[in-house]
């Protein structure tokens, strides 16, 4: 996956798109989780950012999502779907965008604070139960993710 990222690293979301689509759909998959997993794993503040930040692009969250249920991983999908939704429900009492979201947010609300402390921790349990099971499908699929060379 690493030339693949290479060549959608800090580039605009339509040249991500076209790169991302020129993928197996194994490899979108865990493309698409990786990007997710690899920006929100650090913290509760980068997991509720990245989130939001996924939820403000057209098309990303779903695509995201897409490829965390192409891995049959239901307790990760549950438990991002929380997320958002949890996000949503304060979102709209708030009357704030996705786009208004803010690494310092945690900070200044405590609702917020315990939430997301709350739902990231029950992600990083699942963290490692999840790249089993990508893990167990990419040994299953070999063909789809290795390009053996003479």
């Amino acid at each position: 996956m690493e030339p693949t990222f290479m060549q959608i690293r800090g580039k605009s979301p339509a040249v991500k798109a076209e790169v991302i689509s020129q993928l197996t759909r194994g490899q979108q998959a865990l493309c698409m989780f990786r990007v997710m997993y690899g920006h929100s794993y650090k913290s509760a503040a980068e997991y509720y950012a990245w989130i939001s930040y996924m939820l403000s692009i057209p098309g990303y969250w779903d695509r995201m999502m897409e490829g965390v249920r192409f891995f049959d991983e239901s307790g990760m999908v549950a438990l991002l779907e929380e997320t958002r939704g949890q996000l949503e429900a304060r979102n709209s009492r708030l009357k704030v965008n996705w786009g208004d979201a803010t690494l310092m947010d945690l900070e200044r609300d405590d609702e917020l604070m315990q939430m997301i402390k709350s739902l990231f921790d029950r992600f990083e349990q699942m963290a490692p139960m999840t790249h089993s099971i990508i893990a167990k499908y990419i040994r299953s699929h070999p063909e789809e993710f290795v390009l053996l060379a003479d």
